[in-house]
Formats: C-alpha cells, sequence, structure tokens
C-alpha cells in the first residue's frame, strides 16, 4: 500500500510548508497592529452590543464621576452647618444608579463576548472537517484543537471588556483630568506628570505583552499536539514501553509553555507594577503639595478632599486602561491564530444547511428509494478511469503515478494488487479528490472528478480504509454516519450481510453501545466489519475497499467476500488487495509497480502471462484452484 509521504509541520497562512525549525519572532509594531486589526474584525459582528454595553458602562462611570463633586458640596453645606439632606440623596442615588448601570453594561459585554467566541468556534467547526487532505497531514491536530478551545478562551475574555476598559478608561480619565483642573491647576499639573510616565509604561511594555502571548499560545498548542499524538497511539506507546519517552517529550512541551507563560505574567506584572507605584507617588506629592496649598489659604480642605477623590477615581481608571490595552494584545494575539486556522485551504463541499425545498425533495427522494429490509439502492454503477495521471505528494520527492491508464466499467469486481508502494491507495485518494493529479485526468462516469461537486462525488462513493477507522460514539452513531436517513430495516439488513448481527445482539445496549475512543472497545475484525457496514449502508454506485478483510478470521473472510462478490453485481467495485484470496473472483485484476499500471487480466491470465503476479501469487497460491495461504488465517478478533 502507498502511504502518504511525511511533509512539514508548519504552514503558513496560505496553506505553504515551511520549516518547523523557523520560530515565529511575534509581532512587531507592525505585525501588533494588524493584529489590532484582526481583532477588530472578530469583534464587528457584535459591534452593536459593544456600544451598548460600552455606553451603559461609560454612563455609571459619568455617574460616578459627579460623586466627588457632590460630596464637596455636602461638606460645604454642613461646614457652614447647612442643612445637606437634599445633596445627601443626590450622592445616593448617583452611587447606586453608577452601580446598576455599570453592572448591566459589563452584562451585555460578557453576552457580547459569548456571542464572538461561539460565532468564532462555529466558522472554525465549520471549516477544520472541510480542510484539503495534504493541509491537515502538514499541520499538527493538537494546535488546531488549541486554536478552537484556548484561543477562543482567550478572545471571550479580553475582547469585549478589554475594549470597555480602553475607551472608557480613556475617556473617563480625560473627563476626570478635566474635572480635576477646574479644582486646582497647580495639582492637575502633578498629576499630569505622573500620567505622561503611565502612558510611556504602556508604550514601551505593550508590544512585549502581545508577542509574549503569542508565544504562549502556541507553545499550548504544541503541548496539545503531544498530547493528541501519545493518546492517539497510546497502545502502541505502551507495547513499545515508550511511557518514558513520552512522559518526558510532554514534560519538555509543559515545560516550554510554562516559560512563556512566565514570560508573558513578567511583563503584565511589571506593566501593573510600575503604574501602581507610580500612582501612589503621585497620590503622595499630591497629598503633600495640597496640604500645603490649604495650609497657604490657595485651596479649601472641601477642594483638596474632592481632588483626592478624583485622584482616588482615576488610579483604578488609569490601571484599567492599562489592563485594557495588555488584554487587547492579548486578544490580538488569539485573533491571529484563529485567523491563521481560518486561512487554511479548504474544500469547497457545499452548504451542509439545505433549504426547506431542498430538504423536502432530498426527504422525498430518500423515501422514493429505500426498500424495506434491504440496502441496495439500485442506483446505476460507476465507472472509472486514469488517463495519463502522474501524481507526486510533493514536487521535490519522485513521482507515486506515471502515466497511469486503464478502465474500470460500470458493475463488477476490479482488484489492484503489486508491492507495497506501488501506487494502489494513491488511486483511491486521487478517486476521492483528497489530492488531485499533477497531470492527466480522473474521470467517474467520463467526467473529471474536479468537475463534480464533491458532495455529489463523494456521496456515489463508499470507501473503506486499511485501518478501518470508527469514531467515538455508539455503534449506530458510525453505522449511520453519512447515511442518516437510513431505517431501521436497512441497518439490520446491512449487520447481517456484514455478521454484525450476533455481535449487536450480545452487546448490552445494542447498537446504543459506546465503541469508545477510535472504537477501543472493539476487536479490529469488529472494526473492520463496521467500516465496511458503513459503507453499503450509504448505498454506493463505487464502493473502494483498501485491504477490507485482512483482520477477519477465514469464516467472516469468507462470508464478507460472498457479500462483496454479491454487491459487485450492482455496484462498481474496486479493491486493494494484499490477501490473493480476496481477488481470485475479481473480474480483472490491475497489477501495479512503482507508479505504473503493469498488466491487466484475469486471475488465470495474469499467473501465465505476467511474472510479477506469479510471484505475488505464489506467495499465497499453489494452483489456481486451490487455494492455500503461507500464512494461518487472523483468528476471530
Amino acid at each position: 500500500m502507498t502511504s502518504a509521504p511525511p511533509v512539514e509541520t508548519c504552514r503558513t497562512d496560505s496553506g505553504q510548508a515551511r520549516p518547523p525549525e523557523q520560530p515565529d519572532r511575534g509581532p512587531g509594531p507592525g505585525p501588533a497592529w494588524a493584529g489590532l486589526r484582526t481583532l477588530a474584525g472578530q469583534l464587528r459582528p457584535q459591534r452593536g452590543r459593544m456600544v451598548a454595553g460600552v455606553g451603559l458602562g461609560l454612563l455609571g462611570s459619568l455617574l460616578g464621576l459627579a460623586q466627588p463633586m457632590a460630596a464637596k458640596q455636602v461638606m460645604d453645606l454642613v461646614g457652614r452647618g447647612q442643612p445637606a439632606a437634599g445633596p445627601m440623596v443626590i450622592l445616593s442615588v448617583l452611587v447606586v444608579a453608577g452601580g446598576l448601570l455599570a453592572g448591566l453594561g459589563h452584562y451585555v459585554l460578557d453576552c457580547s463576548a459569548e456571542s464572538i467566541v461561539c460565532t468564532a468556534r462555529r466558522r472554525l467547526a465549520h471549516l477544520l472537517p472541510r480542510l484539503r487532505v495534504p493541509v491537515i497531514e502538514g499541520t499538527e491536530p493538537g494546535d488546531l484543537i488549541a486554536r478552537v478551545t484556548s484561543d477562543t478562551v482567550l478572545l471571550r475574555r479580553a475582547a469585549p471588556q478589554a475594549v470597555s476598559a480602553a475607551v472608557n478608561g480613556t475617556l473617563i480619565t480625560v473627563a476626570t483630568i478635566v474635572m480635576m483642573g477646574l479644582l486646582d491647576g497647580v495639582l492637575l499639573s502633578v498629576a499630569l506628570t505622573v500620567i505622561a510616565f503611565v502612558g510611556l509604561v504602556v508604550i514601551v511594555v505593550t508590544p512585549h505583552i502581545g508577542r509574549a502571548t503569542r508565544h504562549t499560545q502556541e507553545a499550548v498548542g504544541r503541548l496539545g499536539a503531544g498530547l493528541e499524538r501519545t493518546l492517539g497511539a497510546l497502545r502502541t506507546v505502551k507495547a513499545a514501553g515508550a511511557e518514558p519517552h513520552a512522559t518526558a517529550a510532554l514534560r519538555r512541551a509543559a515545560e516550554y509553555a510554562r516559560r512563556t507563560g512566565v514570560r508573558a505574567a513578567a511583563w503584565e506584572a511589571v506593566s501593573a507594577t510600575l503604574s501602581a507605584v507610580v500612582l501612589q507617588v503621585c497620590f503622595l506629592v499630591v497629598l503633600g503639595v495640597g496640604g500645603a496649598r490649604v495650609a497657604s489659604g490657595a485651596i479649601g480642605v472641601s477642594t483638596l478632599v474632592a481632588f483626592l477623590l478624583y485622584l482616588f477615581a482615576l488610579a483604578p481608571r488609569i490601571g484599567q486602561l492599562v489592563e485594557g490595552v495588555g488584554h487587547l494584545q492579548i486578544g490580538a494575539a488569539a485573533a491571529v491564530r484563529i485567523r491563521e486556522a481560518e486561512a487554511l485551504e479548504a474544500e469547497e463541499v457545499g452548504s451542509t444547511e439545505p433549504t426547506g425545498a431542498e430538504r423536502r425533495d432530498d426527504e422525498a427522494t430518500a423515501a422514493s428509494r429505500r426498500p424495506s429490509g434491504s440496502y441496495e439502492r439500485h442506483r446505476r454503477p460507476a465507472t472509472v478511469a486514469f488517463q495519463h495521471v502522474r501524481f507526486a505528494y510533493r514536487p521535490e520527492l519522485p513521482p507515486t503515478h506515471q502515466h497511469v491508464t486503464f478502465t474500470v466499467p460500470a458493475g463488477g469486481m476490479t482488484a489492484l494488487v503489486g508491492p507495497s508502494g506501488a501506487g494502489k491507495t494513491t488511486v483511491f485518494a486521487l478517486i476521492e479528490r483528497f489530492y488531485e493529479p499533477d497531470a492527466g485526468r480522473v474521470l467517474l462516469d467520463g467526467r473529471d472528478v474536479r468537475q463534480w461537486p464533491l458532495a455529489e462525488l463523494r456521496a456515489a462513493i463508499g470507501y473503506v480504509e486499511q485501518d478501518a477507522t470508527v469514531l467515538a460514539g455508539t455503534l449506530r452513531d458510525n453505522l449511520i454516519l453519512g447515511a442518516a436517513d437510513a431505517t431501521d430495516e436497512q441497518i439490520a439488513a446491512v449487520l447481517g450481510l456484514t455478521r454484525l448481527d450476533t455481535m449487536t445482539a450480545r452487546l448490552p445496549h445494542g447498537l446504543d453501545t459506546q465503541v469508545g475512543h477510535r472504537g477501543s472497545r472493539l476487536s479490529g475484525g469488529e472494526r473492520q466489519r463496521i467500516a465496511i457496514a458503513r459503507a453499503l449502508l450509504r448505498r454506493p454506485r463505487l464502493l473502494l475497499l483498501d485491504e477490507a478483510t485482512s483482520q477477519l478470521d477465514a469464516a467472516n473472510e469468507a462470508a464478507l467476500r460472498d457479500t462483496i462478490t454479491d454487491t459487485a453485481r450492482h455496484t462498481t467495485v474496486l479493491v486493494i488487495a494484499h490477501r490473493l484470496s480476496t481477488v481470485t473472483t475479481a473480474d480483472r485484476i490491475l497489477v501495479m509497480e512503482t507508479g505504473r499500471i503493469r498488466a491487466l487480466g484475469t486471475h488465470t491470465e495474469l499467473l501465465t502471462h505476467d511474472s510479477l503476479y506469479a510471484e505475488l501469487a505464489s506467495t499465497q497460491l499453489i494452483g489456481p484452484g486451490r487455494r492455500h495461504s503461507s500464512k494461518a488465517p487472523l483468528p476471530e478478533c
């Protein structure tokens, strides 16, 4: 069997491979602004709700801004011995109303954040299953999972609240400064000096926060990729005694993530600490200068108290502004990673949500071709043709196919045989359009597969891979994958054909039994039969079987071979076989060698006229009529 050669594990936005050893140096000033523009694009669909949330928060802050003036008025009235009940009521209303409006604005922003995250996740969930196979093979699945999970969490935490903090922090800071200037210009000049220093800190530190955050998220993606690799091959790791090696690799990834996280936290701490220290110094200086001005009679005590109240209100606003800018950088880094995932090359498979009319048509069509107790659709079998196909997995590698030309007529069974690496599995990959030929054409029913809508093309094909993939979930979920309209009678018929009915009968919950991660609760033979049943349930016009009986015992293999022979009467069956017993009854056999079609004929003809086929047959056959495997048949799994 021909397998795809390894490809680079890193790709650019366009999906082109890049050497994995080239580290991302992170966003400089230019990329930082590009990241903010990307973040703005993520937030744009919720701009109306965000404006409402920011507006409510801003109104609450403005009511809070009026509180020191109300407090000054109360102190002045009390100092003159006059009643202050009215101003006290006003002050109380300002406090309560400001708090309520701020809380409501926070809630509206949180709702918009959840919508932003949900939208990003839905886009990625729509995209990732549609990524082209070469892109998937060049990308770490764990890193893609991290972009859907942890990066979107950062987007949720950093985006709307950070925008609110930046907007409200800026406006309220300006308004507070204006109010402080109305009270006393000298004290304001002291405060402005401190504010300028804080602004310098923000300008210097913010790019480092964004760069460190992006490196942290990339490290988390590498850790996720390492976990996915280890857990996806856990039995192999255990059988090889490689737990220490796997553990060491995960520890290194976790340690790298810790170091990058500490670096990001350090820059955030520098920003927060400098801002806090400077503001404390500002308070002490203002208190000293203000006390001197009160003593000299330049200002009154109530003015100093009001100014200090504004300063107390200004300190958290400046901290909020600094934090908001930092979170915008974090959100921008997350948005860039999400955009990179969205820029990966995907297949055009059409909408997954049909209109009402299309849904009714689909249901009527499905009902019309749903014979009771049978899996056949009586759809006409497909024809397949390769015309001078040349294909290489990468330009620098030798071609896997070299001018491959053959025709498979409608109906019957055609077998592909040949040594490992001859290009047999690549034939299936090109028919399914997992890859596209570099030259030549692949035809289905005389039509280039590149001209077929992908959904229509693959709906006509049933494909059983050699590793018999089974997904986590129930047995029923796996059987109706791609055949959601299948009835219980059709499922029962297919279970009988693939000899899964006895297995299902002894399961505790029948078809609703959980099969475990990648079918871990099933034997290899059971997984293989489930994959075949799933393909048959789709009633394909073309059935592709990649050594689909390799893990079956002799009895089940013979029964399933009879089922495939029966299926070939109304479906075109193309099978890759390493067991010659699978192909002795084939209508025609294609012999492949080093990416070319070497010979075509029946089993008897090829034994006589093709030396390579005769050599392959000699390892499993003695004479054309007596099948003696050189290996004992695999036991029932």
